[in-house]
């Protein structure tokens, strides 16, 4: 089951991979939202490393709190403030992805148990989560650069 939950994190099977999502995608793009979208790649990409930066940290760290949803989970500005900026996002989300397979993979950790600082959650069931909303994201990712015809 590890294995498996390991590789769908990753992006295994049939679901986009998140380096090749972003890779190659033009710097004045980043912060477009063409017609017909409700975000720009920066939107998006920020929500998917805010929701995944939250579901590890609640998985891990009983003092962590949550941020406000909605507001908490998206950026402020459509548009990434610099380069540097959506090169630390696109890290951190590395980042914390391999932070929720090292639980994963950790073979002490049970992955059945609820969480004891949550309401019944468990580390099956956050990773699980995490590998659902990015697969979404990724595919909405991909959409917005269809629309901006910088997709293959």
């Amino acid at each position: 089951m590890r294995d498996d939950l390991l590789y769908l994190l990753r992006g295994g099977g049939a679901h986009a991979k998140f380096d090749d999502a972003v890779r190659g995608l033009p710097v004045i793009l980043r912060g477009k939202r063409p017609r017909g979208a409700a975000h720009s790649p920066w939107e998006i990409l920020e929500h998917m490393r805010l929701a995944q930066w939250d579901i590890l940290e609640f998985s891990r760290d009983p003092q962590h709190v949550s941020p406000k949803w909605p507001e908490g989970y998206w950026p402020k500005t459509k548009t990434p403030p610099n380069a540097k900026a959506w090169a630390a996002a696109v890290r951190a989300f590395h980042t914390d992805l391999e932070s929720m397979c090292a639980l994963v993979a950790d073979e002490s950790v049970d992955l059945l148990a609820p969480i004891p600082h949550g309401d019944g959650q468990t580390i099956l069931r956050e990773a699980l989560l995490i590998a659902d909303h990015n697969a979404y994201h990724l595919g909405e990712f991909i959409t917005v650069r269809r629309l901006l015809g910088t997709w293959k």
